[in-house]
C-alpha cells in the first residue's frame, strides 16, 4: 500500500461519510459505497484543485449515467471576452497501491467531450446536469466569449500510458486552446501540504530602493524571470490569491501571448523589463541587509501577488517548456517588482492598492473587504440573531444552520433586495469589487441579510437539485425567482424593505419556513410567462434560455407585466 494513496483515501472516506446524503441527492439516487466514494473523489478534486467549498464542488458535480465521460464542470467568469472551462474526469481505484494507469478510454472520452461541448451546433445527449452546464457554456461562446479549456484527468495512480494516449491528445488539439493535465494522489497531497502562508526570500538583482512611509514600507527593484519561476514552482497558486480559476492561458490572450513571445525569443529577452508593467507584491514583513547595495536577497513573510498573476503564471509555464539549449540570455530577462510591507492594521491600504493596480484583472477582494465597518456591523448583528458571520475565507466546512458567509450575503442581497439578478451570474469576482458599494450599503442590516440568504438558499437548492420534471428555466433563472420570493415576503409582512429590521426577524423567518417553497413555485409560475412574452411563446433552446437570464430585458418584461415595481420604487 502506498502511504500517499492511503492519506487521500482517508479524505475520500471522510467526504463520503460527511456529504454522502448530499451526493446521493445530486446524483438523484441512493448510491452504493463504491459509487459514493468515486463521487467523493470528484468532490475532493474540485475542492483541492479549484479551491471550492462543499456547495461549489457539489454544484460542479456531473458524474452519473450519460455524463459524457466528464465528472465535473466549472466555467469561470468571463473576463475581457475570455473565460476558462475546467472539465474533470476521475478514475478512483479500489487498490491503494498507486500503480494503476489512467485508462486510455478515459482519455478518448475526454477528447470527444471537448469537441462536442464547445460546438454549439452539435446536439448533446447527456444527463440534465451536464446538458445545463454545457449549454450555458455554449451560450457564452455564442455571445462572443472565447473559451480556454483545462481538462484534468484525475486518479489515485499513474498517468496514461505513453505514447499511445499522449499521441491521441497531441493529435486532437494542435494549439494552446485545450490543455490536458494529469492529477493524482501525489499532486493532491502536495497541494494540501502547501503552507497556508508564503514565507520565503526574493532574490533582487542590481540596485534597489527602500522607502519608509507613514503606513508601510516599500521595496522596489528588479527580479529575474528565473527567480519568479522559482517562486511559482515552490508555492504555486498560494501566491496568487486563488487565481487558479481565473488564469486565462496563452491562446487568445494578447498580453499573455506577448509575454511568451518575448521570453522564447533570445534576442528580445533583455527587453522584457521594458515591455512588462511589473508586479505588485504585499507582505506582512520584509527584512534585508541595508549595507548590501547590489544583488540582494530579501526575506519576506506572508507574501502575496496582488497584481501580476497572469505574468507569474505565463512566465512559469513558458520557462518550464524551454529546453536547456534555448535558455540563451534568459539571465538578462527581468521584471520590475514593487514589494509593500503592510502590517495587520493596513488592510485598507492593501484594498486600495489592489483596486488601483487591478483595473484589467480584478482579484478576489473578499478578505480585503472583511475588516470594513459594514462587515463588522453585520457580524455583530447576525451574532445577535444567532448566526456566525464568516467575513473571511475559511477551510472549515460551514454549518448551514448557523454559518453565513459574506459571499452568500453578497449574492442574496444583490439578487433579492437590490433586484439585479442579471448581474450575478458570471460576475462573482465583482461582488467585492465593482458591485460592492451597491450591495453593502451602510444601511444594510443583519435581518435583511439573514432573510435574503434564507430565501436565496431555497432557490439555489432547487436549482442544484431539481426534480426530473422541473422546467429547464429553473437551472438558469433561480436568481430571478429568488428576487420575486423577496417581494412576496415583504408583501406578506406588509412592510416596505426599509422597515425590515430586527423587529420583524422572527416573523420573517417563520414566514419563510412556512411559505418558502410556495414562494418558489409562485416565482416560477411568474417567470415562465414573462420569458414566453419575450419570444412570443416560441420554445427556445437552452443556449438562448441561458443567455436570457444574463440580460436586463427580462427585468423590463417583469416590470411591464406588473410583476415588479418600477425601478425607481425598488429598494
Amino acid at each position: 500500500m502506498n502511504v500517499n494513496t492511503s492519506i487521500i483515501d482517508q479524505h475520500v472516506t471522510g467526504l463520503a461519510q460527511r456529504l454522502g446524503d448530499r451526493i446521493d441527492k445530486v446524483m438523484g439516487t441512493k448510491l452504493d459505497d463504491g459509487r459514493r466514494r468515486s463521487a467523493a473523489f470528484v468532490v475532493l478534486c474540485c475542492k483541492t484543485i479549484l479551491e471550492m467549498d462543499d456547495d461549489e464542488a457539489l454544484d460542479a458535480l456531473t458524474e452519473g449515467s450519460q455524463d459524457f465521460g466528464v465528472d465535473a464542470i466549472h466555467a469561470s467568469d468571463p473576463q475581457d471576452c475570455e473565460f476558462t472551462v475546467t472539465l474533470i474526469q476521475c478514475k478512483y481505484a479500489t487498490s491503494l497501491t498507486g500503480s494503476e494507469n489512467f485508462p486510455e478510454e478515459g482519455v478518448i472520452k475526454a477528447i470527444q467531450a471537448v469537441r462536442t461541448f464547445l460546438d454549439p451546433g452539435v446536439t448533446l445527449h447527456a444527463n440534465s446536469r451536464v446538458r445545463a452546464k454545457v449549454e450555458e457554456i455554449r451560450s457564452l461562446i455564442l455571445d462572443g466569449n472565447y473559451p480556454q479549456v483545462r481538462v484534468l484527468l484525475c486518479n489515485n495512480g499513474l498517468p496514461w500510458k505513453k505514447p499511445e494516449a499522449q499521441a491521441l491528445i497531441d493529435n486532437a488539439f494542435t494549439d494552446d486552446t485545450v490543455q490536458f493535465e494529469h492529477v493524482n494522489h501525489e499532486a493532491l497531497l502536495a497541494i494540501k501540504m502547501r503552507p497556508p502562508t508564503v514565507d520565503d526570500y526574493i532574490a533582487f538583482s542590481g540596485r534597489w530602493l527602500v522607502e519608509d512611509m507613514s503606513y508601510c514600507r516599500a521595496f522596489i527593484g528588479k527580479v529575474s524571470v528565473e527567480e519568479l519561476a522559482r517562486l511559482m514552482e515552490t508555492h504555486g497558486d498560494r501566491l496568487l490569491e486563488r487565481n487558479i480559476r481565473r488564469y486565462l492561458g496563452l491562446r487568445g490572450n494578447r498580453v499573455n501571448q506577448q509575454i511568451r513571445a518575448t521570453l522564447v525569443n533570445a534576442e528580445e529577452r533583455p527587453n522584457f523589463f521594458f515591455y512588462n508593467n511589473g508586479l505588485t507584491l504585499v507582505c506582512r514583513q520584509f527584512q534585508h541587509n541595508a549595507g548590501q547595495m547590489l544583488d540582494l536577497k530579501v526575506r519576506v513573510k506572508e507574501l502575496q501577488v496582488i497584481n501580476g498573476g497572469q505574468t507569474c503564471r505565463t512566465v512559469h509555464q513558458t520557462l518550464r517548456e524551454l529546453e536547456d539549449a534555448a535558455r540563451v540570455n534568459l539571465d538578462q530577462a527581468y521584471v520590475l517588482v514593487r514589494l509593500y510591507q503592510v502590517g495587520d492594521d493596513g488592510q485598507s491600504v492593501i484594498q486600495s492598492i489592489t483596486e488601483a493596480t487591478n483595473s484589467q484583472s480584478p482579484v478576489d477582494l473578499r478578505d480585503l473587504r472583511s475588516n470594513e465597518e459594514v462587515q463588522r456591523k453585520l457580524e455583530i448583528g447576525l451574532g445577535e440573531l444567532g448566526f456566525i458571520y464568516r467575513r473571511h475565507r475559511t477551510d472549515q466546512p460551514p454549518n448551514p444552520a448557523t454559518d453565513i458567509g459574506s459571499t452568500a450575503v453578497a449574492e442574496a442581497v444583490l439578487a433579492i433586495w437590490r433586484r439585479r439578478p442579471q448581474e450575478l451570474k458570471f460576475n462573482a469576482r465583482e461582488l467585492f469589487g465593482r458591485l460592492y458599494s451597491s450591495i453593502f450599503r451602510p444601511d444594510l442590516n443583519a435581518t435583511q441579510a439573514a432573510l435574503a440568504v434564507k430565501l436565496f438558499r431555497i432557490a439555489e437548492n432547487r436549482r442544484r437539485n431539481p426534480p426530473e420534471d422541473d422546467a429547464d428555466l429553473v437551472r438558469y433563472g433561480s436568481y430571478f425567482i429568488a428576487m420575486l420570493m423577496g417581494k412576496y415576503l415583504l408583501d406578506d409582512l406588509k412592510i416596505p424593505f426599509q422597515e425590515l429590521t430586527h423587529k420583524h426577524f422572527a416573523a420573517g423567518f417563520r414566514q419563510i419556513e412556512e411559505s418558502g417553497d410556495a414562494y418558489f413555485q409562485r416565482g416560477l409560475a411568474t417567470i415562465k410567462p414573462a420569458v414566453d412574452s419575450l419570444y412570443g411563446g416560441v420554445t427556445v433552446s437552452l443556449q438562448r434560455l441561458a443567455a436570457t437570464f444574463r440580460r436586463g430585458d427580462l427585468m423590463v418584461a417583469l416590470t411591464e407585466r406588473g410583476d415588479l415595481a418600477p425601478a425607481e420604487h425598488n429598494p
